[in-house]
């Protein structure tokens, strides 16, 4: 879910030894899959020659499981409960308390393919019923905007106005990201050749 922005930092900071590889993003509608998977990849990984690696998952979900597969291999992770939180910035989140429990976030990622992936893997375009069973405790939707693309944008307002929810946008960039991976990069190598 966060390719693309890794990416992004990764030029704009001159990171172009940083080898990427993507987990597929339908894992966050099934987080216990994420630790066992990451497991997997770093052990390829490591098969392949790469000493040096860092996730690109917040806990999205694991139940602290994800952090007990960084700590079998030796690997850190980017800080935080979710992507939402690092893009606002950890520390702002945190502080926020409960100002967004009845917020729906949605990133760049998730207003770029808001049908496919979450209309379509909630039924929602079959049962749309389930809206409110689904989204009836939240208030707002929150686009946490990446990059300032009007076309994003205007698809997280139709997400919004589909979902029944309140709009707001915040231009976040890459919050808390960029840091982490300018910090992780005096770990990123590639492999031995």
């Amino acid at each position: 879910m966060i390719a693309r922005e890794i990416l992004d930092v990764c030029r704009m900071n001159s990171l172009d030894h940083v080898s990427l590889t993507c987990l597929p993003a339908d894992y966050h509608h099934h987080p216990e899959k994420i630790a066992p998977e990451t497991d997997k990849a770093i052990r390829k990984a490591r098969a392949e020659g790469y000493e040096h690696i860092f996730i690109g998952y917040a806990d999205c979900g694991t139940g602290g499981m994800l952090d007990k597969v960084c700590a079998e291999h030796g690997v850190a992770r980017i800080a935080g409960p979710h992507c939402f939180s690092f893009y606002i910035g950890n520390g702002a989140f945190e502080a926020a308390g409960d100002d967004y429990m009845t917020t729906f976030f949605v990133t760049d990622f998730l207003a770029r393919h808001f049908e496919t992936f979450l209309v379509k893997p909630l039924g929602l375009d079959r049962h749309p019923e389930l809206r409110d069973m689904y989204f009836g405790a939240y208030d707002r939707l929150l686009f946490l905007a990446q990059t300032e693309d009007a076309g994003l944008t205007e698809k997280a307002r139709e997400a919004a106005e589909f979902l029944g929810l309140a709009f707001e946008r915040k231009f976040t960039g890459y919050g808390d990201l960029s840091p982490a991976l300018q910090r992780a990069d005096t770990m990123l190598e590639p492999p031995n050749s």
